[in-house]
């Protein structure tokens, strides 16, 4: 059979259970994934690709294929958008300047030194989302940046968040598509801490400097990303979720991050969500996979990510929860780590739009909790390769054999 003539079949099928596929793939179509950069090079960037990682950021592997070049870096980025299918935006962080920019401290970093990566976002009809790169710098080796003692590093630190958020602000006027300013810092003591209060207090002044100029949420909007413990601060991170969730519900400047690995490993993303959407909050939702911790595995298809687009679509709040990728693994391929992160993200977004999320929510208000978990295990039964591959279809995309696209050295 011919991939419309498996979708014809699969749509028949998931109709009888009150599921329209054209809806749901119409919807998918207008839910951006912002796709992260620095899977391609392990985040080495163009700003001193020599200078290695610190900051507890670490890539582990050494897979063949990690750009030499910024060409090759470029040519491998455009090889991963186009096997991508539907709506994306683009995550960059501030060490991906402009070329014959890189020699700028990040302390002096202008809107200018990215208007080439404007100009790629409106060659390919995608959004830009930012990042502040605080670490793998010399004035972060000390471990700290905005939570820092030493004045002269939390004033570096802070005046290079601030100049972030005005290049946010220009990706977000210049594209017409806000960008998302994520702020991550990697402060915090590996050992027994004797005062946690000032370093936090420290901490949120340094943020309240940050975003104290105001800039349209329609052009720029600042997200906070927690984390449970970090390599070098095992003991003791200043900037914890409650710490941010606090942070943001009181001072209003800002949206808080979730990274899917930033949580003790009984913890899951996909049951916070409801507590933030309940109290009318906007949440940055960063995706990959803990196999452990923060492992930062490229994500699949399993069951935490299809819970975590399911808690969207059941809520309809799209316009809530910015969807993001955060991952970087060098044991394989960079190129198809991308694209099957991403592609697993939207395949996620996919299964929950096709669930018969009215049947579920009705049994449940019934109390007929028999019907509801008999419903949502014949939902896993349905077609839903055929659909997606005929989604891969409309947008002359390869489906199930898009690896054939990508050429690669084992």
């Amino acid at each position: 059979m011919s991939i419309i003539q498996n979708y014809n079949h699969a749509r028949e099928l998931y109709a009888g259970h009150g599921v329209d596929t054209e809806l749901a793939l119409e919807r998918l179509d207008k839910v951006p994934v912002s796709i992260n950069c620095w899977q391609l090079d392990d985040l080495s960037g163009f700003e001193d690709p020599e200078r290695g990682l610190s900051g507890g950021i670490a890539a582990f592997g050494s897979a063949p294929g990690k750009p030499k070049s910024r060409a090759e870096y470029m040519a491998n980025l455009e090889k991963a958008l186009s096997l991508v299918p539907g709506r994306n935006k683009l995550a960059l962080h501030a060490i991906y300047p402009d070329e014959g920019r890189e020699g700028r401290g990040r302390d002096r970093l202008e809107p200018g030194d990215f208007a080439g990566w404007v100009d790629f976002a409106k060659s390919h009809g995608i959004g830009l989302d930012f990042n502040p790169t605080y670490f793998s710098h010399p004035m972060a080796d000390s471990g700290f940046t905005l939570a820092s003692a030493d004045p002269a590093v939390r004033g570096y630190w802070i005046e290079h968040g601030k100049r972030c958020r005005r290049i946010g602000q220009y990706f977000g006027r210049e594209l017409g598509i806000p960008c998302v300013t994520n702020h991550w810092i990697p402060d915090g003591y590996k050992d027994v801490t004797a005062d946690k209060l000032a370093p936090r207090l420290r901490l949120a002044e340094a943020y309240d400097e940050i975003f104290a100029e105001p800039i349209s949420p329609g052009e720029n909007i600042d997200s906070v990303e927690s984390k449970l413990f970090g390599l070098g601060s095992e003991s003791f991170v200043i900037g914890s979720h409650e710490f941010y969730m606090l942070y943001a519900a009181l001072r209003k400047n800002c949206i808080v991050c979730m990274d899917t690995g930033h949580f003790h490993p009984t913890e899951v993303v996909s049951s916070k969500l409801s507590a933030f959407l309940a109290l009318g909050q906007e949440v940055m939702l960063h995706v990959s996979r803990p196999v452990r911790w923060d492992s930062d595995h490229v994500p699949i298809l399993d069951d935490e990510c299809r819970s975590l687009m399911y808690e969207i679509a059941a809520q309809d709040a799209f316009d809530s929860v910015h969807i993001g990728l955060d991952y970087f693994d060098a044991s394989i391929n960079r190129v198809a780590a991308t694209v099957l992160g991403a592609r697993s993200v939207k395949q996620a977004l996919l299964c929950a739009l096709l669930e018969p999320v009215d049947e579920l929510k009705a049994a449940e208000a019934e109390g007929d909790f028999t019907r509801r978990l008999i419903t949502l295990e014949r939902s896993k039964l349905l077609p839903f390769g055929a659909v997606w591959e005929y989604y891969c279809e409309t947008h002359n995309m390869p489906g199930y054999d898009w690896l054939r696209e990508i050429e690669y050295a084992v």
